[in-house]
């Protein structure tokens, strides 16, 4: 239904709404019912009527300056033309008008237009969209509030596109929100929302600060508070920012009873023209905040006169537009007398340049533009601190750093720069080294007798900064007695001599602490070489002082403990030596050839416990045995030697390998301090060439025969000190000329990279080689031996004839 069109009566002729549930329509009741409707309809076509004259006296206006004639010609002209064209004179009037205006809103009646043409249907509804439009924008113009403005909105342009409510948002400078007009929501709720304080989430708030606003399927899904939440929960809502040439105003909030589904763009450019014309609404009128005080625009002067009083530098900022009164910078219309750029221009240079021409790289990095550019439009305040600033002087960027402020005052903005004074970093730098460091800094007049220290200076001497500073010559009073020879020295160096000097001395502060202090001066002399003043610094080494002297006792207790330990090693090689000699020459027994090799720890700290020991018993049997006692130094050794011994005198007794070392076991672990150690133990018969032997968790000896050499069949045995008792099984192994047996400890083929197994492989393969003396197969062996644990060797061969 077109803005002109009436509504049609029922079938039977009797008004709308005349007929009610339970009433005549001839009852008094029925009449007045009737009467009601009957006046609303009027009052109802009369405004509909009065919008349409309106648009229709603008397009006669149009025709009168494109036609040159009357009005009532112009009229004529449009009767005609909207019969030729088979349109309602309002419809016509209205497109005489886009055609003519080629505004924001007839660009959105255009794409409507193109977007629906498919169907004559379709083309008749965006011909009424094209009215609805023109019709609502001539409400809000003819508006005399923002209310007003929120009623035509609804009403003639959003209702067609489903929405149920709408709310036209002020923006306030601090960035709250006042509610200026709504239509669809109940009064109450609307009272209840007149204010939204700054920094509070809602739809709106939404709205505001994102450039493209907000479009929201569900209020559900978003959980914002707004305006009409409880009535419309799942209800879609769009709130887009309200703004012209650059700065926004408000906020056009619009509600829909359902989620709301993906709109077309054509929808989107018209809801975007609707908010540009709440904006021209909102620039014109007054804020309704509860009885405040109307917003003030102030002169630009004044502006100028605020930031000349400043004592930063500050630019004074207004928008630049261009022909469609779009913002594309800012004119720096002002620059005050503290104005420092950062590339050292002069004011006349900058002021009444574009801010991006005189700045090019402010939309960088540091978004400077898009700041000024955030603040004009919103009204928001914004600050930072240490903002880096780049200005482009002939190609070559120069940056300095600054502390910004960005205010909007009226239609201009006042930009605020605090430059970062190099001279005031580097002081606090030097403060900040001083009081790490612990250095007082002074400086002595010689002629007038002033004397200046910082306030560091004063800690070290533990005196208040309102006290009298000290002069140097007063200087040993305050020392320790002992050092008054130095500072004598320091002080005929410096005055006398006049030449730099330094001193370390003891300081007696009146507090009783002694602090140890290293003073540095040098003398400032005038042109004949006379001292005019002298200055220096003092700086507190007691942290140091008493470093070097802890230092040195431990280096004095090292070398204690390192000659100890040095004796220590040398005692234990001398009793290791003395028992068993690193070389020693073969034994001639009947028919048996015995050959030994020790080889001591590369280290002397790593003295072990490895023994070895080839005796001819009473009974004429050999005892064979090699050992080695855990852990390494003096005890080691003494252990070593206890076992040995024990071994020697228990072999007297006739009896057997396993019960030699059943008994030895005992030994170790109950009469030397619970030590555990593993041992070989064999006693040959040369009467049967047999041997008879048994271990204690120690390598296996290996048969050499036939240039073939594998180690013997294991028999069970724990190591030695392990349990209190244990026992340990024999084997006997018939040997025949020329078969050489191996006996060893763990030093000889152990590696901290490989396995046992795989280093006892290396050795049977080194043992395979062509038949040589005896001594000089055990000689081989050591000289080959690929362990690298530094661990002393224990080396037993025995060869038959």
């Amino acid at each position: 239904m077109s803005i002109s069109e009436q509504p049609q009566d029922p079938a039977d002729g009797k008004p709308p709404g005349a007929e009610l549930a339970g009433v005549s329509p001839e009852s008094p009741v029925g009449r007045l019912a009737a009467t009601v409707d009957r006046l609303s309809r009027e009052v109802a076509q009369a405004q509909a009527e009065a919008e349409g004259r309106a648009l229709i006296e603008l397009a006669k206006g149009i025709l009168v300056e494109r036609l040159g004639c009357g009005p009532a010609q112009a009229a004529r002209q449009l009767a005609e033309l909207s019969e030729q064209a088979r349109m309602t004179p309002l419809e016509f009037a209205v497109d005489v008008i886009n055609q003519a205006a080629r505004d924001r809103m007839s660009e959105v009646t255009d794409a409507f237009l193109a977007a629906t043409a498919a169907a004559e249907s379709e083309e008749q509804a965006a011909e009424s969209a094209a009215v609805r439009l023109r019709a609502a924008e001539s409400g809000a113009l003819a508006a005399d509030d923002t209310q007003a403005v929120a009623d035509a909105l609804l009403e003639q342009a959003l209702r067609p596109l489903g929405a149920v409510a709408v709310a036209i948002w002020s923006a306030g400078s601090d960035g709250s929100l006042a509610l200026a007009g709504s239509a669809g929501f109940s009064p109450a709720e609307a009272l209840r929302w007149r204010y939204v304080p700054p920094d509070v989430a809602t739809v709106a708030r939404r709205g505001l600060t994102e450039r493209d606003g907000q479009w929201i399927r569900s209020l559900a899904e978003t959980g914002l508070p707004t305006l009409g939440r409880q009535r419309y929960p799942e209800g879609g809502r769009v709130a887009l920012p309200a703004g012209t040439g650059g700065r926004v105003h408000g906020v056009l909030e619009i509600a829909w009873p359902d989620p709301l589904q993906l709109q077309p763009p054509q929808v989107v450019r018209q809801v975007e023209a609707l908010a540009e014309l709440c904006a021209h609404t909102l620039e014109t009128s007054t804020r309704p905040l509860g009885g405040a005080e109307p917003r003030v625009l102030p002169d630009a002067a004044e502006l100028m006169d605020l930031a000349d009083g400043l004592h930063d530098p500050a630019l004074v900022l207004v928008p630049h537009l261009d022909a469609d009164g779009n913002l594309v910078d800012f004119r720096i219309q002002h620059v005050n007398d503290r104005f420092l750029d950062p590339a050292g221009r002069p004011r006349a240079v900058v002021g009444g340049a574009l801010l991006l021409q005189a700045y090019p790289m402010a939309a960088g990095e540091s978004e400077l533009f898009q700041r000024v550019e955030r603040v004009y439009a919103t009204g928001e305040p914004f600050r930072a601190r240490r903002m880096n600033l780049t200005a482009l002087v002939d190609q070559v960027p120069l940056s300095a750093v600054a502390d910004i402020s960005i205010s909007r005052h009226g239609n201009a903005v006042l930009l605020i720069w605090r430059i970062e004074d190099e001279t005031a970093r580097l002081a606090s730098l030097l403060q900040h080294a001083q009081r790490l460091g612990r250095i007082g800094g002074f400086e002595e007049n010689l002629l007038t007798g002033e004397i200046t220290w910082n306030g560091q200076l004063f800690d070290l001497y533990g005196r208040p900064q309102t006290d009298t500073p000290v002069p140097l010559e007063q200087l040993p009073a305050h020392a320790h007695p002992d050092d008054a020879v130095t500072i004598g020295r320091f002080l005929r160096t410096l005055l006398h001599r006049r030449r730099p000097a330094s001193a370390a001395f003891r300081l007696a502060r009146p507090d009783g602490v002694t602090r140890h202090i290293r003073v540095v001066a040098e003398p400032v002399l005038d042109t004949d070489g006379r001292p005019l003043l002298v200055r220096g610094a003092y700086q507190d080494i007691s942290a140091q002082h008493w470093t070097e002297v802890a230092l040195a006792a431990t280096r004095d207790q090292l070398a204690h403990t390192e000659q100890q330990a040095h004796e220590r090693n040398r005692l234990t090689l001398q009793l290791q030596h003395a028992i068993m000699p690193p070389a020693q020459g073969p034994l001639k027994l009947d028919g048996l050839q015995v050959a030994v090799r020790y080889r001591p720890a590369e280290t002397e700290q790593l003295v072990g416990g490895d023994w070895y020991d080839v005796v001819v018993l009473p009974n004429k049997l050999v005892l064979l045995c090699v050992g080695d006692v855990a852990g390494h130094g003096i005890e080691a050794a003494t252990s070593m030697v206890v076992l040995r011994n024990a071994l020697r005198g228990l072999a007297v007794t006739g009896a057997g390998p396993g019960q030699l070392l059943s008994w030895l076991n005992i030994v170790a672990h109950h009469l030397t301090g619970a030590v555990t150690a593993t041992a070989v133990c064999g006693l040959y018969d040369p009467a049967r060439r047999t041997l008879t032997w048994a271990r204690a968790g120690h390598l296996p000896p290996v048969l050499v025969r036939d240039r073939q050499a594998a180690p013997l069949p294991l028999v069970k045995g724990l190591l030695l000190g392990a349990v209190p008792e244990a026992v340990y099984e024999e084997a006997e192994v018939q040997l025949a000329a020329d078969d050489t047996l191996l006996m060893y400890t763990d030093g000889l083929i152990e590696r901290r990279d490989r396995s046992v197994e795989e280093s006892l492989a290396h050795l049977l393969t080194t043992v395979r080689a062509a038949p040589t003396p005896l001594d000089q197969q055990l000689d081989r062996l050591l000289t080959y031996s690929r362990s690298d644990t530094d661990d002393d060797t224990c080396l037993v061969g025995v060869r038959l004839g």
